[in-house]
């Protein structure tokens, strides 16, 4: 079953009292040699390279049609913290999270001028009445310009634009200026920019959104080469069992619709319509437009990355993002595409061991941070709280009311207790990350503690930053999600990057890039040069279709 989302919000915005459509220029597309006009990035969440290598046979649309151009399918979030917001901080800031700020999606700020010392990534702590989960959303974090900002800089009247099933990765890529940003809230399409006029796309989307929430899905049927992915498997933790769904939902179901294809078909269409109703790509100046689609995040949290809901999942994503590169075709537009992802994921250990991975587990409840806090108590005799409880892993924060020698205590006591559990790789205090040079070159050689440094910020970052082995789940508790990403390790790490250009067919290439790269090669594909030295990434113009200005 598919949703004609797309074509529902075209139909729309080309209603009567709507902005006409684009008129069709007569001229054929143009070819590579000429900059495009408008620049398409779009950001999978969670699409795993592992996840592109296993599909790329069965893609038949418009995943397929981008895989034909150049694809780096070692393409690397070369850093430690693979969660959402550093991720989407890299693609288009050409910077690695010790450079944008954005070590994790959230971090403890004893300093925040409210009683909820936890701040989100993408929020205005400062703004009254606000917590780190009821926050005002807001680019107040991002360190570092964007490339529709660079953009914006030398082209005034270039557009820069963002939508996105999250706030954090329309933040993230739009930056500090975006001239329309808008991004799911859980209802509907908002934005933080009170200046900017409604698009009439937008007005027609919030109208259609109840009704589409309000209507049952059945699921889809899957194909043979789902249907061969089905095996359900128990959950450890109070899950519901995983793997033989079709991602139906029931009247209502706003996180079923999170977790379906039906929710990126959304965001595309909130895409089109904005491309159609701005006139993305037809001014005397590039535009850029990012787009994040969310729903594969979702279905790998819900249900993990082995089953038939993920390959349900990816063969929808496949035919919708066909469909509205179909639409930028019948609008002729000059434009150029990149698509990649903000980090992998790791699939649900029960299912993994059935795999063969026999050290798959769960992480073992002594680790979350009150259990060590009161074991480091027990050892040492310092009064608790030990931990502020974030997670079980990555950037941990010893509680601010320790100070002086009692802070060095119970920060070595936390740091051996972590070391000597068989669950952990490694524990890094801040000094040892600090001491460490930000690595450079072939992300494949980065050492754990160098690819945490390349999530480390001085100010923001944790007290000790703890690394569980491979193929250990740092959830315990299935009730709400059975699988995540976060780790340094590369089915994590690793994301596809593909450029296309209509009339261009590329190439397939093993050479490891990162997603740093995506900025200065897409400013270089429309002549915005970056100045060497003054981001992490490079420009990949020679294997995308065009020369790289002289470094």
């Amino acid at each position: 079953m598919r949703k004609l989302l797309l074509a529902a919000a075209l139909a729309l915005s080309t209603a009567a009292g709507a902005i006409p459509p684009l008129p069709v220029p007569p001229a054929p597309q143009p070819p590579v040699a000429i900059p495009p006009k408008l620049l398409v990035v779009i950001s999978v969440d969670q699409f795993s390279a592992d996840l592109f290598d296993e599909y790329r046979s069965q893609f038949t649309g418009g995943l397929a049609r981008l895989a034909s151009g150049t694809a780096f399918h070692n393409g690397y979030q070369s850093h430690a913290t693979t969660e959402t917001c550093p991720g989407h901080s890299t693609i288009l800031t050409g910077d690695h999270p010790a450079r944008t700020g954005i070590m994790s999606n959230g971090w403890a700020d004893y300093a925040a001028p409210r009683a909820d010392k936890i701040v989100y990534c993408a929020e205005d702590e400062s703004a009254p009445g606000t917590s780190s989960t009821n926050y005002k959303v807001s680019s107040l974090h991002l360190r570092v310009p964007t490339l529709g900002e660079l953009m914006k800089r030398k082209w005034p009247a270039s557009l820069n634009v963002a939508v996105s099933g999250k706030d954090r990765s329309a933040v993230m890529m739009g930056g500090h200026v975006a001239d329309q940003r808008w991004y799911w809230d859980g209802k509907k399409f908002a934005t933080d920019n009170s200046t900017a006029a409604v698009p009439r796309t937008i007005v027609r989307l919030n109208e259609a959104i109840p009704q589409i929430l309000a209507t049952p899905s059945e699921g889809l049927e899957p194909p043979p080469y789902c249907a061969g992915k089905s095996q359900v498997v128990p959950i450890e933790g109070g899950g519901k069992p995983v793997g033989g769904g079709r991602l139906a939902r029931a009247a209502g179901d706003a996180a079923g619709f999170r977790a379906s294809p039906d929710f990126d078909g959304t965001v595309l269409a909130a895409a089109a319509g904005l491309i159609q109703e701005l006139n993305l790509g037809t001014h005397a100046t590039p535009d850029l437009i990012s787009v994040g689609l969310a729903a594969t995040d979702y279905v790998g949290h819900s249900y993990g990355t082995g089953g038939q809901e993920m390959c349900l999942q990816l063969l929808e994503l496949d035919r919708e993002v066909g469909d509205f590169l179909a639409q930028l075709d019948r609008w002729h537009l000059n434009y150029a595409v990149v698509l990649t992802a903000d980090h992998g994921g790791l699939d649900v250990p029960e299912r993994l061991r059935l795999q063969g991975v026999a050290d798959a587990a769960r992480v073992d409840a002594a680790l979350t941070p009150k259990n060590v806090g009161e074991a480091v108590t027990k050892q040492t005799g310092i009064d608790g709280p030990i931990l502020v409880p974030i997670g079980v892993s990555g950037d941990l924060y010893l509680d601010p009311h320790l100070k002086g020698a009692d802070r060095k205590r119970a920060l070595d006591a936390a740091a051996a207790i972590y070391r000597a559990h068989p669950q952990v790789a490694v524990a890094f205090t801040k000094d040892e990350i600090a001491a460490t040079a930000i690595p450079t070159g072939d992300p494949t050689k980065w050492s754990v503690i160098e690819r945490v440094r390349a999530s480390f910020d001085a100010e923001r970052s944790g007290d000790l930053y703890v690394v569980l082995k491979p193929h250990i789940m740092p959830i315990a508790d299935t009730t709400s999600y059975v699988a995540t990403h976060g780790s340094p390790w590369d089915y994590d790490r690793r994301v596809p990057i593909l450029f296309w250009r209509p009339g261009f067919f590329g190439q397939n290439v093993d050479t490891p890039a990162e997603t740093t790269d995506i900025m200065p090669t897409l400013g270089g594909m429309i002549g915005l040069d970056v100045t060497p030295g003054s981001i992490d990434g490079h420009c990949l113009g020679g294997a995308a279709g065009f020369a790289c200005s002289p470094r």
